[in-house]
């Protein structure tokens, strides 16, 4: 893949801003009780978490789904509108994402419309997190059709502040004129022992630490600061690192907690939420 060539001057996050989690997706809430009570937790330098049904939003309201979302939506509004004055800085004030697969470009725009208003309509979601997202430049006309869609329909409901956010799951560094598609964009997911020999796309450097996330399974308790000092130096603002993998027949490595959850918070500190 070009550009991919590491920049000769320094990093502009290497002066150890301030970082956060974005939650690629628990699994259901009746299965990780305690990973989405985790997330409402005041102090969590939560960026953003993605519910994620059935690959969407799922057929009907889900009531444990529902209450989730509740919990999360009010740790928000505790957040940005609590009483102490710096409750942005010390609360929990995450966005909640529905997940829009994008079956790298294949579904239907009409699909993908349906399923963003179920999730608007019954679980008072803060912006999208689409799966899958085309990365070449032949993809971009179509992606921004429907980000574009998205942020009208965010823009019209009462439940999205600021308009919500779109976060574009590629998963890779793309062509950069996705960029301008979307809030951010997921520009590493995949394990460790790839990430610690990445580099960054030399283009990224003409945007701030909060346009991208890095999501790295299988990363070592030992090597937690390196994993961090690696997002930093590539220009990351939302990372979620877990030592879980995707052997022993573990299908998503991001749908658990970390077992060192409550050190790599601890390490982050609470920040202000986006």
């Amino acid at each position: 893949m070009p550009h991919l060539t590491a920049p000769a001057d320094a990093r502009r996050t290497a002066g150890g801003e301030q970082l956060g989690f974005g939650v690629p997706g628990y699994a259901h809430p009746l299965l990780a009780p305690a990973e989405w009570a985790g997330l409402a937790r005041p102090g969590t330098p939560l960026h953003w978490a993605v519910l994620n049904i059935a690959d969407g939003p799922g057929s009907r309201p889900d009531p444990h789904c529902l209450e989730a979302a509740g919990r999360l939506h009010n740790a928000r509004e505790r957040a940005l509108h609590g009483e102490s004055p710096d409750d942005t800085v010390r609360a929990s004030g995450g966005r909640l994402l529905g997940h829009l697969d994008l079956a790298h470009g294949e579904r239907p725009f009409e699909e993908l419309i349906a399923d963003a208003r179920s999730f608007i309509d019954w679980y008072r979601i803060g912006g999208f997190y689409l799966a899958r997202c085309p990365a070449e430049r032949a993809g971009l006309p179509a992606v921004r059709r429907l980000t574009g869609t998205l942020h009208a329909l965010l823009a019209e409901s009462d439940s999205a502040d600021d308009g919500g956010r779109l976060v574009l799951g590629h998963g890779t560094h793309p062509y950069p004129g996705y960029a301008e598609a979307a809030d951010q964009l997921v520009t590493f997911r995949g394990p460790w022992t790839d990430y610690r020999w990445s580099q960054v796309a030399e283009w990224t450097a003409d945007y701030p630490p909060e346009r991208f996330a890095h999501f790295v399974h299988g990363v070592p308790r030992t090597h937690l600061e390196e994993a961090m000092r690696i997002a930093r130096w590539q220009g990351a603002g939302t990372i979620f690192f877990t030592d879980r993998d995707d052997r022993s027949g573990q299908s998503d490595p991001f749908a658990t907690l970390p077992r060192y959850w409550d050190e790599i918070v601890s390490r982050i500190g609470p920040g202000i939420s986006e």
